[in-house]
């Protein structure tokens, strides 16, 4: 693995993590809503599984998350992030793309989506719109720095990075998303796998948006699993990804 870094549209710096592979194939991977490219391990987990069956592996981190250049996070920053990695895969030669995207990676990646992806693998993905109760989700002091500098601050207990800031475009967009003018636009088949037991995506919302999808996709279901797969759900997650893109990529 070789950490590498490049710059987005506005000139922040993205730090990502590499997998090299000799080969035109390759799989980029979209983090979650203020997660990093490391996931908790989970993320370097699936990279290096990726990578052991022959393929590139990037996965980087938004600008404001993780090791990348401070940023306030908005839905359509990190859309553009996404391009600014696609294009740096493609000028490393990798023409056959994959992409993985994790929660709020698979909004990413499905508002970014453009017919050269030829997959796509999506877990516990957001797909539809959620409606906020602001007072239930944050603090007093928060609402009040939202009212004031049209951001909130989240406190990171765990990463490189000891704070985020959400932009309030970002929750906005959060509560706006479409789920048929998002899926209905995909080209290439989708799997999307969904714990039965999330508690923050919820889990039908994946079952409706596979009826939008293009022929080909399917949904898989890790009983037991919430949002973040915990460990003893991670290995599962790992085969079907793997299968996946062996057959599609």
């Amino acid at each position: 693995m070789e950490k590498v870094e490049f710059k987005n549209i506005r000139s922040k710096n993205l730090v990502g993590n590499f997998y090299m592979a000799n080969n035109d194939s390759g799989i980029i991977m979209l983090h979650g809503f203020t997660g990093d490219k490391s996931e908790h391990g989970r993320f370097d987990r699936i990279a290096k599984a990726l990578h052991e069956i022959g393929y590139n592996v990037l996965a980087f981190d938004f600008s404001g998350c993780g090791e990348s250049d401070d940023d306030t996070l908005t839905l359509e920053k990190q859309i553009n992030d996404y391009y600014s990695a696609l294009r740096w895969f493609k000028a490393k030669g990798i023409s056959r793309i994959g992409v993985f995207g994790l929660s709020l990676g698979g909004l990413v990646a499905l508002r970014g989506y453009t017919p050269e992806i030829l997959t796509l693998v999506l877990t516990a993905p957001v797909t539809d719109k959620v409606r906020y109760n602001w007072e239930e989700s944050y603090t007093q002091k928060q609402l009040m720095e939202l009212n004031e500098k049209g951001y909130i601050t989240i406190k990171k207990q765990q990463g490189t990075r000891e704070t985020i800031l959400v932009d309030k475009q970002m929750l906005k967009d959060r509560e706006s998303v479409n789920q048929r003018m998002l899926c209905k636009h995909i080209q290439s088949p989708v799997l999307i796998i969904h714990g039965d037991k999330d508690d923050k995506v919820p889990y039908g919302d994946s079952k409706q948006a596979l009826s939008l999808l293009p022929n080909g996709s399917k949904l898989e279901t890790i009983h037991g699993a919430g949002h973040d797969f915990a460990r003893k759900h991670l290995e599962s997650v790992i085969i079907l990804t793997k299968n996946w893109f062996s057959q599609h990529l």
